[in-house]
């Protein structure tokens, strides 16, 4: 029998902690992943937020959010108008090569205008699918281990394609698939993932007036019992406080404030009895729908959105999601003219012109440049702000960058993370470029302080010719200094023409823009 003296296994498991010490290190445990929470307001403008100057439209939530976490003052819009800029959030491309490059009903279809029409065959909801092959962000995520959830509206593929959400990369989905569907917050339905919710509403058709009334003057009816974004609320609150230990991307594209002109009614008498009294919009010019309080109901929806966003942030601390979540909140253009929107009254877009031709359509400041809040406590410093110049397609690469992928290939955004965190080392983008077929045809290119823009681009009767800006002199773009800087209008127009590719879809083309530059055709 052998026997161990009691020193000798311990001088073993010594030993061999040692050498594990000397060479050994224990794995590094790994970084904890932010959830990630994505808010695009829609048609919400530059100076619509108290931190960015707002004093009539309370928000008192978001502004929290900026004093808590850092505003950016040169962020930029992918495009003036919905459908392309959501397309270029998700795929991180400018729209000199992006498959979306303008809003596409995708009307040989048939009736696509037509509500009823759209109510009994939900084939003519929708807009033009997205190519099987697009990969868009949510699904770089997945494959990340991120749960992600979309919310509000999609407008990038009709419900009997591969291009609807579920398919694009997000778990969950609710809300509206077809971005003509939102132009009324009391739909016949809305979409859970890939099926229909029917909501307690009547037919009551977007751009209705008062003539379907045989002229009486009813505002009350245009106002009806299921409110969607109480609905899309309450379903993406429902997708963050049911998660596990899984981080996710939860991605509210609210409709609000895009026209019409509807809200809840403790908001309307709120503003009302702010605003005083105004006069009505009865909807014969612009559409959408009459509203006896346009001020007020357009104020109203922006801050039942801030209440909102202020209940979320309070889910979040409740379910102790709080430190660890990064929030985004922008905007997808400028603001509008139409609906009864007032957008010079409220100084929609300032210090930019808000009127129509310079807001939502439009590729001068007011319809592209957009607001950026970014708030993630103990890495974002409280009440920073940031001038670096970027576009909401930098948010792939950014994100890219904070979860630890490669940035795929074709992106053309560039990670904006180090002004994020404080860090150096920030890469600039030699220029911004914008290609954009509605409105006539426009294109604008942004280098540094200098701004190239050219409108009437499908229509040469209505071409201007070049305008140059320089927007730190000149940030209301007021005064055209192309006839002074020649050689920089050709230089920033080269940077263009490089940046430019034939569209595959023929409505997105920049026809006489192609001809005089002698772009060969696909």
């Amino acid at each position: 029998m052998r026997f161990f003296h009691p020193a000798g296994p311990l001088r073993l498991i010594l030993l061999a902690l040692s050498g594990c010490l000397g060479s050994c290190k224990a794995p590094a445990p790994e970084p904890v992943r932010p959830n990630i929470i994505y808010i695009l307001a829609d048609d919400l403008g530059y100076g619509e937020l108290g931190a960015y100057g707002q004093s009539l439209i309370e928000t008192p939530n978001l502004d929290a959010l900026a004093a808590g976490g850092m505003t950016f003052t040169q962020h930029y819009a992918g495009a003036p108008v919905c459908a392309p800029s959501r397309y270029m959030l998700l795929t991180g491309k400018h729209s000199g090569h992006a498959f979306i490059r303008g809003n596409d009903e995708w009307a040989a279809r048939g009736p696509v205008w037509d509500y009823r029409a759209m109510a009994a065959d939900s084939t003519l909801e929708g807009q033009r699918p997205l190519p099987p092959s697009e990969k868009l962000l949510p699904q770089w995520l997945q494959e990340e281990g991120y749960r992600t959830g979309m919310f509000g509206k999609w407008g990038l593929g009709a419900p009997q394609t591969v291009s609807v959400p579920n398919l694009k990369g997000f778990d969950e989905f609710y809300g509206y698939n077809c971005q003509r569907q939102a132009h009324t917050y009391y739909p016949l339905h809305l979409y859970h993932n890939r099926h229909r919710v029917a909501l307690a509403n009547d037919t009551v058709a977007p751009h209705t007036g008062f003539e379907a009334l045989d002229g009486m003057e009813d505002f009350g009816y245009f106002q009806q019992d299921d409110y969607a974004p109480d609905r899309i609320f309450a379903a993406l609150t429902h997708f963050v406080a049911s998660g596990s230990d899984q981080p996710f991307f939860l991605y509210w594209a609210t409709p609000i404030p895009h026209a019409p002109l509807q809200a809840p009614e403790r908001w309307v008498n709120y503003y009302r009895e702010k605003f005083g009294e105004e006069p009505p919009y009865d909807a014969s010019e612009g559409g959408y729908f009459p509203q006896e309080y346009p001020r007020a109901t357009y104020a109203a929806m922006i801050s039942y959105l801030d209440e909102n966003i202020g209940k979320l942030v309070a889910l979040l601390q409740e379910k102790g999601l709080a430190e660890n979540t990064l929030i985004l909140f922008s905007s997808d253009n400028g603001p509008s003219y139409a609906g009864g929107a007032q957008p010079e009254w409220f100084g929609s877009a300032n210090p930019f012109p808000s009127a129509y031709g310079r807001g939502k359509g439009f590729v001068y400041e007011g319809g592209i440049r957009v607001p950026l809040l970014a708030h993630w406590p103990g890495q974002i410093a409280p009440g920073s702000q940031s001038d670096h110049i970027s576009a909401q397609y930098d948010l792939l690469p950014t994100l890219a960058e904070l979860v630890g992928f490669a940035t795929p290939e074709g992106v053309d955004g560039i990670s904006f993370l180090p002004t994020l965190l404080g860090h150096k080392g920030q890469q600039q983008h030699p220029a911004l470029v914008w290609a954009f077929p509605e409105y006539r045809g426009q294109l604008a290119v942004r280098a540094g302080p200098w701004k190239l823009v050219e409108r009437g681009l499908n229509d040469s009767l209505l071409n201007p010719g070049p305008e140059l800006y320089h927007l730190e002199r000149d940030p209301q773009e007021q005064e055209n200094l192309a006839s002074r800087y020649p050689a920089l209008v050709d230089s920033l127009a080269t940077v263009f023409q490089k940046a430019y590719q034939v569209p595959e879809t023929p409505r997105f083309r920049l026809r006489e823009w192609e001809a005089v530059n002698a772009i060969p055709d696909l």
